[in-house]
């Protein structure tokens, strides 16, 4: 790292690197809020979003990987055996033993020469990938490295976090910066040990602290990344033309954002929850994906994610004159939203394998 100082922990690679391509994935079923609430609350219950993606039959972090990181490298046209990483940051891995990423790898065409890896770190695992591939590819050790946020979220039937618990994702790939669609300023990560949120080997659903999970977990987190990182910058908030957080329902990035200075027209692209719901590992970075879609060259984006447990990345963008020429060769994120097929409680209940038979 260029000048590194362990006192102020800015994350900034020797040499300029990227966003050289990116993609995302959403499946295309939909369970609609209400449905949640018609089942468990006899449709008397308010709902924290519209509706949530769920993955098919046949669908899984691994295979919506391959589909995000292929658009991925559809708008980076570059050959898949250059890139030396591939990394899947999720909480859904299909395997408990035995990786996504050399799956992944091995779909798009990037073996045998390269890394595979499958991170972990609740909702922020894409975002650390992405961090590593910045490092990777910044100290001249990779020329591009693939960093994944996907997940099949789990939710117990009849919590809360079954709402918004959904499916989706995006894939980001990270190469030098004369190449890059985006180039990354910059970085801060800002962590403490904090359960609010947490799911033991062998339980089928994750257990969550309720209130807990706002204040000393989520706020703390991602305005102490974000503030941090545009203290080390020299930035506020009027110099960003857009900024995602971690969307795990609509009211928290709006109301993180509000506490950073940022208007509901700064994060109106990415905040995709209320329409797909949560996609845990994949949430900030699909959110990303909606911006780039619609950004201009030059435009100045904050992205800051947020993992239970817990910690956040924050991460300062730049927007380049590539990003025009190459986001039509691959399929939008609002494309993937719009192709949409409602399904029932019980459809769900099947696709998501809840009823449990020997």
């Amino acid at each position: 790292m260029t000048d590194y100082d362990p006192k102020n922990g800015l994350l900034k690679p020797d040499r300029p690197v990227g966003i050289v391509g990116y993609g995302a994935y959403v499946p295309r079923y939909r369970l609609p809020a209400t449905e949640i609430s018609r089942m468990w609350k006899g449709g008397t219950g308010g709902t924290p979003i519209e509706e949530k993606a769920v993955n098919g039959l046949d669908e899984d972090v691994v295979t919506m990987s391959i589909e995000a990181a292929r658009d991925a490298l559809q708008r980076a046209q570059i050959d898949p055996q250059e890139i030396r990483a591939v990394w899947v940051g999720s909480e859904s891995h299909p395997y408990a033993v035995k990786p996504s990423s050399t799956i992944v790898a091995e779909a798009i065409g990037a073996v045998p020469n390269t890394q595979a890896a499958d991170w972990e770190f609740a909702c922020k695992a894409g975002t650390e990938a992405m961090q590593a591939a910045m490092g990777f590819v910044g100290s001249g050790m990779a020329k591009y490295a693939l960093s994944i946020g996907m997940d099949t979220a789990q939710g117990r039937p009849g919590d809360a976090l079954e709402y918004t618990a959904a499916a989706g994702g995006a894939a980001i790939l990270i190469g030098p910066g004369e190449e890059a669609v985006a180039v990354i300023n910059g970085s801060f990560s800002f962590v403490t040990d904090t359960p609010d949120f947490w799911r033991r080997e062998h339980a089928n659903y994750p257990s969550h602290g309720d209130r807990f999970t706002g204040e000393p977990a989520y706020f703390k987190h991602v305005t102490g990344a974000a503030e941090r990182l545009m203290e080390l910058l020299g930035t506020t908030s009027a110099d960003y033309r857009w900024a995602v957080f971690h969307q795990p329902n609509v009211k928290f990035p709006e109301r993180a954002a509000k506490l950073l200075g940022f208007s509901k027209e700064q994060i109106a692209p990415g905040l995709l929850s209320g329409r797909i719901g949560n996609t845990y590992s994949g949430s900030t970075m699909i959110g990303l994906t909606a911006i780039l879609d619609v950004a201009e060259p030059g435009d100045r984006i904050l992205m800051v994610s947020y993992g239970s447990g817990a910690g956040s990345d924050a991460f300062d963008i730049t927007t380049t004159e590539r990003l025009a020429e190459v986001r039509g060769l691959a399929t939008s994120t609002e494309s993937y939203i719009a192709r949409r097929t409602p399904i029932d409680y019980a459809t769900y209940t099947r696709y998501r394998e809840k009823l449990k038979m020997n």
